[in-house]
């Protein structure tokens, strides 16, 4: 990448996106002068610009939330630019894991959006395990334990491959949510995390 390309502002500045490499998650916004970018690519980890105290700064430098640069990428217009983090906790100074966690609600829904479905359904599914509310059916599944887990996960595998049989689309969508729901139980109850499941389809991906 040749930073000289880079259209930075009369003050030197371009603005920054961070995104999460592991769900896509929009985490930030800030700004980067050459010198961030350029340290961000020599240490591997997010380099931003305070406007406020007028000098660099990497985030986690002191609450320990820092994000492990994997790529940058650069708008078509060369006048921004995305860091696309492994984040190690949350981004926003207030807490929340992304600093974008309010929005206009043009759908009125309290769903998260698609893209994101399948690390909030673990996050979701996680809480369940943790609290163990009643009348919960995922809480009733880890009361059972997990020979019960595994069992499902198996019926359910057979109920997919019955619909693939079939070829019925509606049946397919059906049965395979069903799988990877109970997937996410059975993961969980391993103590396996969705990242670990990622970082082996890349390790696969030629």
């Amino acid at each position: 990448m040749d930073l000289n390309k880079l259209k930075f502002d009369e003050r030197g500045l371009i603005p920054v996106i961070t995104q999460s490499y592991y769900t896509g998650k929009v985490l930030m916004q800030a700004y980067a002068n050459k010198e961030a970018i350029q340290k961000t690519i020599e240490t591997g980890y997010a380099t931003y610009f305070s406007r406020s105290r007028n000098e660099l700064w990497v985030k986690g430098e002191t609450s320990g939330n820092k994000q492990k640069v994997v790529d940058i990428k650069i708008d078509c217009d060369e006048d921004s630019i995305i860091y696309l983090v492994k984040d190690y906790g949350v981004a926003c100074h207030t807490g929340e894991e992304s600093c974008f966690y309010r929005d206009l609600k043009l759908e009125k829904s309290e769903k998260p959006p698609a893209f994101e479905i399948f690390h909030a359904l673990y996050e979701k599914l996680k809480e369940r395990k943790e609290k163990m509310p009643e009348g919960s059916y995922v809480a009733s599944l880890f009361k059972k334990g997990s020979d019960k887990i595994i069992q499902k996960v198996g019926e359910e595998a057979v109920e997919t491959v019955i619909a693939l049989k079939n070829k019925d689309k509606d049946e397919i969508v059906y049965e395979t949510s069903d799988l990877i729901f109970h997937l996410i139980i059975a993961l969980l109850d391993a103590g396996v995390k969705l990242e670990d499941i990622q970082e082996e389809l890349l390790r696969r991906y030629k």
